[in-house]
């Protein structure tokens, strides 16, 4: 709906080359969707100034409290996050008016000479070396190259793109993993030599999906703009997110934790009770898949499970992407997974 009032909506972004291109993206579809002019502001984070390790610095969290306190200070109106890196529990201030459309989840290998994981991996007289800042990618690359009968070494990374980038350019690291969703939004996914098939690497769970996050409605200005938000919402990213997100809470850990989790929507179908009597017959119906992960970082251990489940046709319904997340979370820890988050050796 379009709205007369003149003055911009704040967005509070971070400052880095990436947070600036997908808030740029969600900046303009705000001014079409409002036809109000919206102004970035840039907010530096804890987790953009620090230079130790996530792990180290506790990961959850670290990009987004200063983003928060903004919107709570009323310095801004509403926050673009990746969705990756928000803490599990949401303050009951704040609302998450839109989860938009999923880019690409599934991580990217940028590799010298181009070259493929497999392909980095054959020279017997070389190991070769891997930079990434994440456990859990860390834990999924070394049990890959241990299942090909190989060995690598993972160094522990921090920095922008183009820093990460760079220590393949300059010879450095053999190559780098990032998220495939940041190089499309900054127009550099080409520069990938594989995209890596979340079969033997899951993402983080949230990986591709940004969250637009605003001051949950205690006036009707708060609630008008949630409302407005929620237009950009997409309800299959959100059903898929809210079982990853559902089962990282449930092993009680934070985005710095070796978990990756990955929920694929499809249409599915089935039968509805013939008791029904001419209501009998297909019901529309969407198939949830959730695949998790745990694993030590040096790959030698790792927990795999996955799930699926039904979910009805309805844009508002979560409790069965929690309900999956929270199931494979406990037959996770079941078989293990509790002791293996303790590792965070880098």
């Amino acid at each position: 709906m379009k709205d007369s009032t003149n003055r911009p909506l704040r967005l509070g972004t971070r400052r880095s080359a990436l947070a600036m291109a997908q808030s740029g993206q969600v900046a303009e579809a705000v001014r079409e969707l409002t036809g109000r002019p919206v102004e970035l502001v840039e907010i530096t984070t804890y987790g953009d100034t620090s230079r130790e390790h996530l792990a180290q610095i506790g990961g959850t969290g670290v990009f987004v409290s200063a983003l928060r306190d903004a919107l709570l200070a009323g310095d801004i109106d509403f926050a673009v996050h990746s969705l990756k890196d928000l803490p599990t529990a949401q303050p009951e201030s704040l609302t998450l008016a839109a989860i938009p459309v999923r880019e690409d989840p599934r991580d990217a290998l940028i590799a010298r000479d181009r070259l493929t994981f497999e392909e980095l991996t054959a020279d017997p007289d070389r190991v070769a070396r891997i930079g990434t800042g994440s456990p859990r990618r860390m834990a999924q690359l070394n049990a890959w190259a241990r299942a090909l009968g190989r060995h690598i070494e993972t160094v522990p990374i921090r920095g922008n793109i183009d820093t990460r980038i760079g220590f393949v350019e300059k010879g450095e690291l053999d190559a780098v993993v990032l998220a495939a969703a940041g190089l499309t939004r900054i127009g550099r996914i080409d520069e990938a030599a594989q995209l890596l098939s979340p079969d033997v690497v899951l993402p983080a769970p949230g990986q591709g999906a940004l969250a637009i996050e605003c001051r949950a409605g205690h006036t009707a200005q708060d609630a008008a703009l949630v409302a407005t938000l929620a237009e950009l919402d997409d309800p299959d990213t959100r059903a898929a997110v809210t079982a990853e997100r559902s089962l990282l809470a449930a092993l009680e850990a934070g985005c710095s934790a070796p978990v990756g989790a990955l929920a694929d929507l499809s249409p599915s179908s089935r039968l509805r009770s013939s008791r029904g009597g001419p209501e009998a017959g297909e019901q529309a119906v969407t198939e949830l898949h959730l695949r998790g992960v745990v694993g030590t970082t040096d790959g030698s251990t790792l927990v795999q499970l996955s799930t699926t489940a039904h979910v009805p046709a309805s844009p508002d319904e979560t409790s069965v992407p929690q309900q999956l997340g929270r199931e494979l979370a406990a037959e996770m820890l079941a078989k293990g997974a509790a002791g293996l988050m303790g590792e965070r050796a880098l």
